[in-house]
């Protein structure tokens, strides 16, 4: 068989449809020797016949356009099977196939799948783009449509009035024409001619068009004048036709793509339309603001608050004669000056404001209801005070009081036999508790104040009226410990007179009891007189309102952490109110009473202990009911503020404080640390350790707090070589090893006597023993002689004691010491002596010293060595 009879790859059976792109390759040749082949696909019009004839070809001639066929709808069209078929049989007998026509073949079946997948993937856009494009299509259509019928509505509201209008007048024209030409055609009347006119004056548009198009059925039209075709008439449609790709700007555009306005455009013709209504719009007025002015403000935040530029703030200024920069704060009384100028009104406010001022805050009669009497009890120390409280709550106290007495405040609650409550408040009677003793009497309104019958009057009872007179509350005088034989109640009532303490039974107006807390009598008179100087006073309190209250006692819990003891004054508190006490804030998360039982809320006049503080607490602190937690931590803020400037300001400077500065720096210190179970305790060791201090030496407290003691605390005191004083409190394991490895002394106590006397032991021991010199004798100088290799001797008339050779002398001149040493010999005459009393002559030499000259003074004296006691 020969090559031309041979089967060649590309021979295929073939298709219904012809292929309308035909693809070539065309080779490239680069520089360097490079080339690179590129496949070229030329795409072919299609063009559709009508059934039964043949397919058109590409190019026809201008002369016989071929008519457009009718639209018919297009269905999809399946994409051709991109197999390829099996090539035929090679016939018996032919040589294989050389490895180009192989290689031939690959590449043309390889470049028939690419053809087909091109095919494939152009058909899919197509059908997509149709899709959209018909979706578009469909939405233009349908607003094509509301327009047309909005613009026939109103051609025809327009053709009725022009009917109406021209119908009077076209009669008799009418009749004149008929009249004149009888043989002419029926001419059209004037309401046919009246719409054409109205069509004639408007514009052609695309809806018009599509009318005088639209097939209908045949209709006898009137006779005419050709009209001159009008380029504008269908230049909507053509373009639509004729511009390709329609988009949605197009579509949506009536001006043919002109560009749509923006919403910032439409306001501003709205402003503008707006103003040319109202007329000219001038300058519009200044606005005047109401400033609000702190103490201290920038000149940028001023700016801001006035809506004026910072410029101009500091130009007026500049004027003032205050070159200042915009960051710079300018005081109150400045700023009133700006805002004035600038016609603003001021409104001053002060860093203070931020507080709360209970003070003004007064609630209404009609609100106050009825309140337990807070009793205070107060005296010396051994009294009896708690004694007497135990008795009236029928609770043992004492036992948990270290050394038998009260430590700290303590707040109980008590309900008598007739129902009614009394609220107690045991003061500790130590000297070292009188500011504890202060706040009692500050937070009280009746004081029981209870002295020994065997006793008397003693100072910290002298300070407890004190005290209570200059609280301003009625007093009541308990007579305790009247079961002792050597009881006198008839003394304490006359030792009372001094103080201006006038009792009942010498006609005074002081009500006064005699009890035994041991044998517990008396106590239903003492009750009952509390109750009937309470009545006298007529207590009452709102308690439906915001809490408020003081703070007896705080402490650090381990377990709960800050815990405060309140008596509440006035309102309720309950649990999840939010508060601010002294320069802490927190939310109220238990409650728990005088017993160690959880309540929900508390009365006025309640003793309670109060969980949730973000910190302790000073006591007699007041605690306030706010209503939100920044409300509460703005208060804080502000009251830690002042806090810390009072701690760092600096005292004024003059010659006092800058002496009793230089004595401070001269004495000596004795650091320590401070920790407590309670903030009353802390404050109470602090005032006796500063009580202590002399001239010579002084307390200095590092830290005081509430709480165990930690490693911090060792670690501060580890710094200065400190001792750490721990009252009622204990350190933790990792602490007391750091102290055991830097050999920091721990000291506890519990009694606060034992604290201060070793306290003031430890810091005479600094000092160290004292020097006491004593004056033996003294001698004048008469003559001076020349001793040989001793220098000079001294000839001595004795005046006072004795010179003896052992003492340690000085030589005085005009008061002043030339000489301080010892004496190298003494003679009487040619004899050396131990000792030459005073009236009798003697001789001197010194161990080197010569300038000795008549009317000099010779003193012997001693040094002895003491322990210095403080």
């Amino acid at each position: 068989m020969s090559d031309d009879n041979k089967p060649k790859l590309g021979m295929r059976a073939p298709l219904g449809l012809k292929r309308t792109v035909e693809t070539g390759k065309v080779k490239q040749s680069f520089s360097h020797g490079r080339s690179n082949t590129v496949v070229v696909e030329v795409k072919r019009r299609r063009v559709l016949g009508k059934p039964g004839e043949g397919e058109t070809p590409e190019t026809t001639s201008a002369s016989a356009p071929a008519p457009a066929p009718a639209p018919a709808p297009r269905a999809p069209v399946a994409p051709p099977r991109a197999t390829t078929p099996p090539p035929p049989p090679r016939p018996p007998g032919s040589d294989l196939l050389s490895r180009q026509e192989l290689q031939a073949k690959l590449l043309r079946e390889a470049e028939e799948a690419r053809m087909n997948s091109l095919e494939e993937a152009r058909r899919r856009e197509e059908q997509q783009r149709l899709a959209a494009s018909e979706e578009e299509k469909r939405r233009v259509e349908e607003k094509r449509r509301a327009e047309e019928e909005a613009q026939r509505a109103a051609e025809e509201e327009a053709v009725r009035t022009v009917t109406e209008e021209a119908a009077p007048a076209a009669e008799p024209a009418a009749q004149a024409a008929s009249a004149a030409a009888p043989s002419a055609a029926e001419p059209a009347p004037a309401a046919a001619q009246a719409p054409a006119a109205v069509a004639a004056a408007r514009p052609a548009t695309s809806g018009d068009a599509d009318r005088v198009r639209r097939p209908g059925p045949a209709a006898p039209a009137p006779v005419r004048r050709p009209e001159p075709p009008r380029p504008g008439a269908n230049r909507g449609r053509d373009d639509r036709r004729q511009s390709g790709k329609l988009t949605v700007t197009r579509a949506l555009d009536d001006d043919g793509g002109a560009r749509a306005r923006s919403l910032a455009a439409l306001k501003r013709a709205r402003e503008k339309e707006r103003r040319g209504h109202g007329g000219f719009a001038g300058p519009s007025a200044k606005q005047v603001r109401d400033v609000v002015v702190p103490d201290n403000i920038t000149v940028g935040e001023l700016a801001n608050r006035m809506a004026e530029r910072g410029a101009d703030l500091v130009k007026a200024l500049f004027k003032m004669g205050m070159p200042v920069t915009v960051n710079q704060p300018i005081d109150q009384d400045t700023a009133e000056l700006l805002v004035t100028e600038f016609g603003h009104n001021i409104k001053r406010v002060s860093d203070s404001d931020v507080d709360i001022d209970a003070s003004e805050d007064v609630d209404a009669t009609e609100t106050l209801l009825p309140r337990p009497p807070v009793v205070t009890i107060m005296g010396h120390v051994d009294h009896g005070k708690t004694s007497l409280l135990d008795a009236l709550r029928g609770t043992d106290v004492v036992a948990g009081e270290a050394g038998g007495i009260t430590q700290h405040i303590g707040a109980y609650q008590v309900t008598v036999k007739s129902g009614e409550k009394i609220t107690f408040l045991d003061t500790p009677g130590h000297e070292a508790f009188t500011e504890m003793r202060q706040r009692g009497a500050n937070v009280t309104d009746i004081v029981v104040l209870v002295v020994a019958a065997d006793d008397g009057l003693r100072p910290q009872t002298i300070e407890a009226i004190n005290h209570t007179k200059a609280a301003g509350v009625p007093m009541i005088v308990a007579i305790n410990k009247m079961d002792k034989p050597e009881a006198n109640p008839k003394k304490v009532r006359e030792d009372l007179l001094q103080y201006e303490v006038i009792v009942e039974e010498m006609s005074g107006d002081v009500q006064d009891v005699e009890v035994s807390a041991m044998k517990r009598t008396g106590l239903d008179d003492l009750i009952e007189k509390i109750l009937l100087q309470a009545e006298l006073l007529d207590l009452k309190a709102n308690p439906d309102r915001a809490a408020e209250g003081n703070v007896i006692e705080a402490k650090l819990d381990k377990g709960r952490g800050p815990v405060a003891t309140v008596l509440v004054r006035r309102g309720t508190l309950r649990v999840g109110d939010i508060f601010v006490i002294g320069a802490e804030s927190g939310k109220v998360r238990a409650l728990i009473d005088d017993k160690g039982r959880s309540v929900k809320e508390a009365q006025p006049s309640t003793p309670v202990e109060v969980l949730g503080m973000s910190g302790t607490p000073g006591a007699g602190d007041q605690l306030s009911v706010v209503e939100n937690e920044s409300r509460a931590r703005e208060v804080a803020a502000y009251r830690a503020g002042v806090i810390q400037q009072k701690r760092t300001t600096a005292t004024p400077a003059n010659l006092e404080s800058m002496f009793s500065a230089l004595r401070e720096r001269q004495a000596m210190e004795y650091p320590v640390v401070v920790k407590a179970d309670t903030q009353g305790s802390v404050e109470a060791i602090v005032g006796a350790l500063n009580k202590i201090s002399t001239d010579d030496i002084k307390v200095r407290i590092l830290h005081s707090g509430v709480g165990g003691i930690t490693e911090s605390d060792v670690v501060l005191a580890s710094a200065s070589r400190a001792p750490i004083i721990g009252f009622n409190v204990r350190p933790n394991a990792k602490a007391r090893e750091i102290a055991h490895q830097d050999k920091v002394a721990l000291k506890y106590y519990d009694v606060i006597y034992h604290l201060t006397d070793e306290i003031r032991a430890g810091m005479a021991g600094q000092l160290g023993p004292e020097a006491i010199e004593t004056i033996v004798g003294r001698a004048e100088v008469r003559e001076v002689f020349s001793a040989g290799k001793h220098g000079k001797a001294a000839g001595l008339l004795v005046l006072e004691g004795y010179i003896r050779k052992a003492l340690r002398a000085r030589i005085t001149r005009d008061d002043v010491i030339v000489y301080n040493g010892s004496i190298a010999s003494l003679r009487r005459f040619k004899d050396d002596v131990a000792e030459v009393r005073a009236g009798l002559e003697c001789g001197v030499t010194f161990e080197s010293h010569t300038d000795i000259k008549p009317g000099d003074y010779l003193e012997t004296y001693e040094v002895e060595m003491r322990e210095r006691t403080l």
